[in-house]
């Protein structure tokens, strides 16, 4: 078990560039690409799954601006995308008719580049430059580029953001909102923009001026500024993220300056037209009244400001039920709602100063359901995607303002056999006597006799849901194959709200994990598998899941895979963007954070003498949010331990793993040909 007081004998590997720990990555790949990827097996599987990402059957998802609809198209003759655009008639029709704006593959041809598709902001949707963002091989800092959509080329002279993590935002023809590292000082603690500037056409970079600053101590996710340009309720907004969750939104007043909007950090701000909505994460007194964290709650804006706001209650959650999303419309409000994690939509609606709510008729019933507007300024019109476990995803066209049923632009083929499969859910009881639900995709009528391989997915943080959702990679490459997914609604999640995200905050994080392998015990209880048939699966925030899973609970797994993850929890703080997650796991820094957080360290948690199961490390170099330290010193702590664990890096591919479907089909033969020869 590595000492924490003691220098780390692993941290040469954090030089993510540097030509040794380079060396050492290549090694370790070579040595995992000759054990996983060298038979027929794989070689047949990462063909199928490559046909799928390249499928000219995907659904090309839409946005609208004016009469066009964009979209980013990839295939095997385009692996980095081609950003082009066609009408909804033509969209309608079996094969559409696309025009070509920008074709990324001969941009990096031309420019000797790697860039990946970050993006696009309009000016107005008739206006004919827009911006475009571009990321090299997928990292979070990105460029942005301003773009003419009659000459279909970047516009010379034009604004151009250097490459961080910032944001380049109209305000208007002729000047932008800049938010980007322009040397020191100029970035926070977690390495993002800490100042917003204006920038006006033809004038030097350096001569933007500041409208914003925040504290250089700061460990938010920096600045997002832009211009509301709805017709009538034109104003300037400014959102400054203090953390991965508390912000404070502001208002640009009469001279320019931006004014705080009173309202709860930890609230999410929402701003449309006359309304101010939040999305409360704390329970909240005001006006003589406590709203419930987990609660949406709307006033008149004007009204708010001058001290006189009457809150109306649009959802409050129940003992099952939580808010999962918020998208406005030209007049409605529309809320998707998870009870116990299975969706449903209602639609609130202002009417003679009061609000009234509906369920939303017309749409499908079965599955997840995600929503946005089309054109909140003009239209009540929202796009509709429906997908779970083993039924293709579907886009649809709905009208707030109509009864008649949803119209359906797309289908998605089947790109695996779902026959005979089905999804139900099952509820474990963790340690302290909760019920934490999951999902279970098998066989119809699976004998409970313990012989079926099991792949256990789960994330468990930031207050992110997993709901059902189609996943071609699972579906062919493993319940075709005769095996058993289940995915854990774990603590940490969004699954009940704010609740269940802060039950396992800080010092509570152990629950997620108890949790997770409470679902894993069940499992294994109620006959479906084996622990040496299980394996388990989880990137990110989910990627700490696993490796604790590795060393908290190896006897419950007979393979783990660990991708892209956060597994040094002394340094992470120091990492990339790792400072902005403190209010989430604690700050190592603090003595007394520090004693709970080496609890779940799971670098630090390695055990010489403990047996753990057959291990994968996953991750890229070009994660610029969670850094490829993290997995490179757990892989050589793990060999230096005598334990079996093999290691791949992709080369590109950001905090995603990959920047292009053959990196993606690659990445994930791997993973499912290393459960394959492990579970039996």
């Amino acid at each position: 078990m590595l000492d924490h007081t003691s220098s780390d004998p692993h941290l040469w590997l954090e030089e993510v560039e540097g030509e040794a720990p380079l060396a050492w990555v290549r090694e370790r790949n070579a040595e995992a690409e000759a054990e996983l990827a060298g038979s027929a097996d794989f070689a047949r599987l990462e063909a199928e799954l490559r046909d799928i990402y390249d499928s000219d059957a995907q659904i090309p998802m839409l946005t609208r601006h004016g009469a066009w609809y964009y979209n980013l198209w990839r295939d095997a003759d385009h692996p980095r995308g081609l950003w082009r655009r066609t009408t909804l008639d033509d969209y309608r029709s079996a094969d559409p008719a696309w025009e070509t704006i920008l074709d990324l593959d001969a941009l990096n041809a031309a420019e000797g580049e790697n860039w990946v598709w970050h993006g696009v902001e309009f000016y107005r949707p008739d206006h004919p430059r827009v911006l475009i963002a571009l990321s090299r091989g997928g990292a979070d800092a990105d460029v942005t580029r301003e773009f003419d959509l009659t000459t279909r080329s970047f516009v010379d002279g034009g604004f151009h953001r250097p490459e961080s993590k910032g944001q380049l935002a109209w305000r208007d023809e002729d000047s932008v909102f800049l938010v980007a590292d322009l040397g020191p000082g100029t970035i926070n603690r977690a390495g993002y923009a800490r100042t917003a500037r204006i920038w006006h056409r033809g004038t030097p970079l350096a001569s933007a001026g500041i409208c914003f600053e925040g504290p250089e101590d700061n460990a938010g996710y920096g600045i997002y500024a832009l211009r509301d340009r709805t017709p009538g309720f034109e104003r300037d907004l400014l959102v400054h993220y203090l953390d991965s969750r508390d912000t404070v939104a502001h208002l640009a007043d009469d001279a320019g300056d931006f004014q705080a909007i009173p309202a709860p950090d930890s609230a999410l701000k929402h701003l449309h037209r006359e309304w101010l909505a939040l999305e409360l994460r704390e329970d909240w007194t005001v006006g003589g009244d406590t709203h419930r964290a987990g609660s949406l709650i709307v006033t008149r804006l004007a009204d708010h400001l001058a001290g006189a706001a009457q809150w109306t209650v649009l959802f409050a959650p129940s003992d099952t039920t939580a808010l999962a999303d918020v998208v406005f419309t030209r007049h409605h409000v529309l809320l998707a709602v998870l009870d116990d994690v299975a969706s449903r939509l209602l639609v609130a609606t202002p009417e003679g100063g009061t609000w009234t709510t509906r369920p939303l008729a017309g749409v499908p019933e079965l599955g997840t359901l995600h929503a946005a507007a089309v054109d909140d300024e003009s239209s009540d019109e929202v796009w509709l995607v429906t997908t779970d476990y083993i039924t293709p995803t579907t886009l649809l066209l709905k009208d707030l303002e109509s009864e008649a049923p949803a119209e359906v632009l797309k289908s998605e083929p089947s790109h695996f056999d779902a026959s005979g499969l089905e999804v139900t859910q099952r509820f474990a009881v963790s340690d302290d006597g909760t019920r934490v639900p999951y999902f279970l995709v098998a066989r119809r009528g699976l004998a409970l006799d313990g012989t079926h391989r099991t792949l256990l997915f789960g994330y468990g943080g930031f207050e992110i849901s997993l709901t059902p959702a189609y996943a071609p990679a699972v579906g062919k490459g493993w319940l075709e194959r005769g095996g058993v997914y289940a995915v854990a609604n774990i603590r940490g999640g969004g699954e009940y709200g704010p609740r269940w995200h802060q039950a396992a905050l800080r010092e509570n994080r152990h629950r997620a994990y108890e949790d997770f392998a409470a679902v894993a015990r069940d499992l294994v209880a109620v006959g479906v598998t084996t622990p040496a048939r299980l394996g388990v699966r989880g990137g990110s925030n989910g990627g700490l899941l696993t490796g604790n899973m590795l060393t908290q609970y190896p006897e419950l797994f007979g393979a783990v895979i660990i991708q892209v993850p956060l597994l040094d929890m002394r340094r992470y703080s120091q990492l990339l963007a790792g400072a902005s997650w403190m209010d989430e796991y604690g700050d190592p820094d603090v003595p007394g954070d520090w004693e709970f957080i080496r609890t779940f360290s799971p670098y630090h948690l390695i055990d010489d003498g403990r047996a753990y199961p057959p291990t994968l490390l996953l991750t890229s170099t070009r994660d610029d949010r969670v850094h490829p330290g993290h997995a490179r010193k757990m892989m050589a702590a793990l060999t230096g331990a005598g334990k079996d664990v093999r290691y791949y890096e992709n080369i590109e591919g950001g905090h995603g793993g990959a920047a292009d479907n053959r990196q993606r089909a690659h990445m994930d033969a791997l993973w499912l040909t290393f459960l394959l020869s492990h579970l039996g």
